[in-house]
């Protein structure tokens, strides 16, 4: 009976809203000039903000409530009583939908973590009029409503709205705790994006005050990735170690951070003054005795000697996206869609002290339309042009040594292109594109980018700000043993 009357009440709710609709001033007249089946276009008549406006004050007035939510914190120091209408909330939500439906009362209550409560009013809102206004500190307890009570439209706009403004500013940072987030609730597209974003930009996240209070969950996530983009290998170190003496973490922790470190990319100066003066060094310097001491034999010992009796492909080998001189060069092309561009550039033959001395210059030419050979115009024996579609091509960079050298012998030259972006007043890393000799082994380079509009979000004062990283990748030369 409990369960008939509630149909029944909100029944004749949506029958009191439609008549009311029906009353309203006219609406919107749009014209559809796409034929029908007569041969003629249709028209519609538009009373969509006018309904909005109308349940958004039905919720305000709390004319013909039939339901009273009191959400309540878990500690019950905090009440909010909304009144609201059961038939919108069991549209817009199925576990509202489940909940009304077995209720023996007009009242409900509801128990939500304080942050949660903070913004309940929000949430229901949302189910009235579509819409939402939110802070940066408001996305985690709305999102975690969105989930909780299976309204997907908000929980997939909310994950956009977390991905869309991981670079705006914040007091005290906002990624590594909706990264945290992500992980809990699920969110893999947050969760990438989060941890993406961090790797991509640690020169600004190392330098912030968010770097301390990452879990050292996320800190080890971070530590085995070859894509980091900062400075150089001392600088994650840097921060490593202002990480452990804020956080005190166990001694495991604090070793297994410390193996992720890739000494090999540090010159052998720097090694040594970190020894002597790195008081975590010193602490746990037993645990990572043995990454030392290869470490000095790579800088003592050619890379093809090297190669021969250890595997010289394992992370402690393998560099980072560093933004050092030594590793690569910035290139800000002004006005890209115009024509092509070249640049050279010198880069360290290699990581090792062995090679400190060696340069190798790069040539590099960017095309902002190339086209595949299969794109370009056909001519026939007569010498007359074969029309062909082209659709004015694509953007290219191509880069090569200048001269080759035996010295490349057992090296292979990893290129990657870093594009940057402004976003919400940032320079921030926009795409990470990994190649051989041409972004053209990629297939989707700047694929997305509009080079001839000067607001394009990949243009900064209308023009591409890139940064050309060359990683030597060393070949083992172990034979296996039978």
């Amino acid at each position: 009976m409990v369960q008939q009357g509630v149909q029944t009440q909100a029944g004749m709710l949506f029958v009191a809203l439609c008549l009311h609709m029906g009353a309203a001033t006219a609406g919107m007249l749009k014209v559809d000039m796409t034929l029908d089946g007569n041969g003629g276009g249709g028209d519609t008549i538009s009373h969509s903000l006018t309904l909005v406006k109308r349940l958004e004050a039905l919720l305000l007035q709390g004319n013909g409530s039939d339901l009273s939510l009191r959400v309540e914190t878990p500690s019950a120091d905090e009440v909010k009583v909304i009144q609201a209408h059961s038939l919108v909330l069991s549209l817009q939500s199925p576990v509202f939908e489940e909940i009304l439906l077995s209720r023996n009362s007009s009242k409900l209550v509801l128990k939500e973590g304080s942050d949660c409560a903070a913004v309940f009013d929000k949430f229901i809102r949302y189910l009235y009029c579509g819409e939402i206004s939110l802070r940066l500190d408001q996305a985690t307890p709305l999102h975690k409503l969105a989930t909780k009570y299976q309204v997907t439209g908000l929980q997939q706009g909310i994950t956009q709205y977390m991905t869309q403004n991981l670079a705006r500013e914040s007091t005290s940072g906002h990624v590594a705790g909706w990264y945290e987030y992500a992980v809990q609730a699920g969110d893999v597209t947050l969760r990438d994006s989060c941890i993406q974003f961090m790797a991509w930009n640690l020169s600004s996240v190392l330098q912030s005050g968010e770097w301390v209070t990452i879990s050292s969950q996320l800190l080890m996530s971070l530590l085995q990735r070859s894509d980091l983009i900062l400075q150089s290998e001392m600088e994650l170190f840097a921060g490593l170690e202002a990480w452990i003496i804020q956080n005190e973490p166990d001694g495991l922790t604090a070793e297994n951070a410390l193996r992720a470190v890739r000494y090999a990319m540090m010159p052998p100066r720097e090694l040594f003054r970190l020894q002597t003066q790195s008081a975590i060094l010193a602490r746990y310097q037993e645990s990572v005795r043995d990454l030392l001491y290869m470490s000095y034999q790579f800088h003592s010992a050619s890379p093809m000697q090297m190669a021969k009796y250890f595997d010289v492909n394992c992370s402690l080998f393998m560099p980072r996206n560093y933004l050092s001189p030594v590793w690569g060069s910035p290139w800000i092309i002004n006005n890209p869609s115009r024509d092509d561009r070249s640049t050279s550039f010198q880069t360290q033959l290699g990581p090792s002290g062995h090679d400190s001395s060696k340069r190798v210059t790069w040539n590099a030419l960017f095309s902002p339309r190339w086209l595949p050979l299969s794109m370009r115009p056909m001519y026939t024996d007569s010498g007359a042009m074969q029309p062909t579609r082209v659709d004015g091509g694509r953007p290219r960079i191509i880069i090569t040594p200048a001269t080759s050298s035996a010295e490349f012998a057992g090296v292979n030259f990893q290129k990657t292109v870093i594009v940057m972006a402004q976003q919400q007043g940032k320079v921030v890393v926009k795409h990470v594109y990994n190649f051989h000799q041409s972004t053209e082994e990629n297939g989707d380079f700047l694929a997305e980018a509009d080079l001839y509009r000067r607001t394009s979000e990949y243009l900064i004062d209308s023009s591409l700000f890139l940064h050309i990283v060359v990683k030597p990748l060393y070949q083992s030369l172990i034979t296996s043993k039978n």
